[in-house]
Parts: structure tokens; sequence; C-alpha cells
């Protein structure tokens, strides 16, 4: 049965909050259908601030210095963004144990505009060296990212999509390493992050009948990067194709490219993100990704006509 990426995250912490009494939830007037036993049965360790996110970094900080682990919830946007400053100093400078949840990653809530977006964040995110940024692509993942979060003695950032996806599943290598490789290929591979993760397997799968053998590698955990591990992996392919729901700009293919010259590897790596610019546009999720080209027709055709 497939659960939602959200149930399954808050399923967990739940769990995690039962038996340690030192977890303390905080939204900032946020839910989720998952949290409703979370705030019946241990109402004692769930506090809503109400929409007042950055007082919320401080109450969550305040916790942490006292011996709690706290995890704290809204939508991405306002959680990291309009929260930048007080995250960096409250919780980063101090290396607290405060996990922030965000919700609506990518255009998953399509129709509530450029306000609600979760596309840059990652790029603002990654400057924080502290932080720890997962960014579960199914239910599996996404309750494995609860366990490791609580289990981190620092900060670190969980992304959440909406909705049921097919179980990719994660073995023991997978949840250490931070990735895991869902299809081999032949001379190429596609690295994505995310629900997107779903459409590069079907674009892999459309690809294969046109004998285009192409891998494909689902980063879960996107900061750090075990560049050893997944050099093992990438090192026999001469393309790499970074495939994501982001702004390219301080994107997942960003940090590879940075990963690749730092090492001093030559490689090519083709980035098919959102471009680098503001969106206003209002619209469904599909009308959205057809419009940026990141459908999966769109980057069935980019791939094919690369690969020619």
């Amino acid at each position: 049965m497939r659960i939602d990426i959200r149930d399954s995250f808050f399923n967990e912490v739940y769990k995690i909050a039962q038996k340690d009494k030192n977890v303390v939830f905080i939204t900032a007037d946020a839910d989720a259908f998952a949290l409703k036993e979370y705030k019946e049965n241990i109402p004692n360790q769930f506090i809503n601030v109400g929409c007042a996110e950055q007082n919320m970094i401080a109450v969550a900080s305040g916790l942490a210095l006292s011996g709690k682990t706290v995890f704290i919830y809204a939508i991405i946007s306002f959680i990291t963004l309009r929260c930048y400053e007080q995250i960096k100093v409250n919780i980063c400078s101090m290396n607290l144990p405060v996990h922030i949840v965000g919700v609506g990653a990518g255009f998953s809530f399509e129709n509530d505009g450029a306000t609600h977006h979760g596309i840059v964040d990652i790029s603002v995110m990654k400057t924080l060296p502290e932080l720890t940024i997962f960014n579960p692509s199914d239910s599996c993942s996404s309750m494995h990212s609860a366990r490791l979060a609580y289990n981190l003695n620092s900060p670190s950032y969980i992304r959440l999509d909406k909705g049921e996806f097919n179980e990719l599943n994660l073995c023991e290598e997978d949840i250490k390493s931070g990735f895991s490789i869902l299809k081999d290929g032949g001379d190429s591979t596609i690295i994505s992050t995310g629900s997107i993760v779903h459409r590069c397997l079907s674009v892999a799968e459309k690809l294969s009948q046109k004998i285009i053998d192409i891998g494909v590698i689902n980063f879960y955990r996107i900061k750090p990067i075990n560049f050893n591990q997944i050099f093992k992996y990438i090192s026999k392919y001469k393309k790499i194709y970074c495939i994501e729901e982001n702004c390219i700009s301080g994107s997942l293919g960003t940090s590879i490219i940075e990963i690749l010259n730092d090492n001093n590897i030559s490689m090519h790596v083709e980035r098919i993100a959102l471009p680098d610019v503001q969106t206003y546009l209002y619209g469904s999720r599909k009308w959205l990704h057809e419009f940026y080209k990141i459908d999966e027709d769109s980057i069935y055709n980019r791939i094919l006509n690369h690969a020619k």
C-alpha cells in the first residue's frame, strides 16, 4: 500500500517521540493528517506557534539549548527563505539538533503561485555548512529521513513533497550513502532527486526502446554528498544528466559539477532543471512542468537528441 510522503515522515516522528520524551514538534500553523495522533496522544510534546515562522526558529533554538531534539514544520518557502537569517544564526552557528521540515517541494503547491513554490530553497540552504539536507522521493526514503535526522547531533533540513508515489525502497547501503542505484546504464546515467525521480525512471524505460541504455541514480540526501562512494558508480559513464524540479542555479546538478571539478575529473554533465528566472506563473504542476520543459516528453526528447 502506498503512503503519502508526509504521512510516512510524520508517522516515524510520532514513533520516535513516543519513546523519547525530549522530542518536541513545533508547527507554524501547518498541518498534516498524520499529525492527528501526535497532537492527541502526546500534546505536551507538540507546539503550534501560529503563523510566526521566524519566532518558531527562536523557540526551537531555546528548546534545543535546553536538551530537546526539535522538529519544526511549515511550508518550504516560509520556513527557509523567510527564516534564513534565524536558521543561520540561531540554529546552525550553534550546531543545534533542530530539524527543519518543509512541505511543498518544487511545484507541489501548484496553483498557490510564486509565494509557495519550493524551487530555490536548495540553493539557499546548501550555503549553511552545518546542515544535512534530505529530499525523499517516496514514503520509504521519507521514513528513513525522519530517523536519520533524529540520530544526527546537528541540524538538518527535510524537503517533503505531497502525495503518494511508487516505492523505490532502500537497502542498508543506500541509507548510509544517501543515494540508491535504481537502474544501471551503458555509457550514461541520470542523477535525480525528489519525486521527479519517478519520471526519470519512465524516461529511461522509453529510451531503452530506442536502444539507449541510460541509468538512474536517486539522491535522497543531497548534502553532504559522499564523493568517494558516488564516484565508484559514475566513473564508468561518459555523460551524466542531472534532472530536477529545482532552479538550475545552486541545484543538485551544480553540486555534482563542483565535486567533479574539485577532484580534477572531466565528465560531461547536462543539467535539466528550472531556469534561473523568477517564477510568477500560476497553473497545475503538470502545466508548469510542460512550460519549463521538465515534463516527461521534454526530458525524453532532450536526452534522445543529445544522445544522437
